[in-house]
């Protein structure tokens, strides 16, 4: 039997979940979602993975460090909020750690290399996270909502990350 026949023979019809499939971009960033449900802050929900060669290798969601008590368990609840101090100012005055950092840490505990890597996030990085993925060796951002902080932008491409503002189904 020639080859052709047999392919046409033996062609099986394509399940609907597999013409469904995400992309890799829209996966990760699906998992960063999730991983932004695990979250503590009392003001936003942000989740982070860093993955390689479509390999998860870390992730991370803002909250307190670990044996520090979360704002929601404390009387007077998010500093920051008490005080009126709007988002992306005056990061140092907040109990938490942001996603980025937590998965940057997360992977330094563990003996693993970042370097090359890409960081999907629920929201753009800060400054200071920007900082730290430049140095972690990052090569690209991929994000779903804004933050306000210019400078984190201005940064990280001036570093020559790539950056991409996506949005998914």
């Amino acid at each position: 039997m020639p080859e052709t026949d047999f392919m046409e023979q033996s062609k099986i019809s394509m399940p609907d979940h597999i013409s469904e499939r995400p992309d890799w971009d829209t996966y990760f960033l699906r998992i960063s979602q999730l991983v932004a449900q695990r979250s503590t802050c009392l003001r936003r929900q942000v989740g982070a993975v860093i993955v390689r060669d479509n390999r998860l290798l870390a992730t991370g969601y803002n909250g307190a460090p670990n044996n520090v008590a979360h704002c929601f368990q404390l009387p007077g609840g998010c500093l920051r909020e008490s005080r009126k101090i709007p988002s992306g100012e005056r990061q140092e005055l907040c109990r938490g750690l942001h996603a980025e950092q937590n998965a940057i840490l997360q992977a330094a505990a563990f003996g693993v290399s970042l370097k090359g890597g890409d960081c999907y996030c629920t929201h753009q990085p800060c400054i200071t996270c920007a900082k730290m993925l430049i140095n972690a060796g990052i090569k690209r951002v991929v994000f779903l909502g804004d933050y306000p902080d210019e400078l984190s932008l201005e940064m990280l491409k001036e570093a020559k990350i790539t950056l991409e503002r996506l949005e998914i189904g």
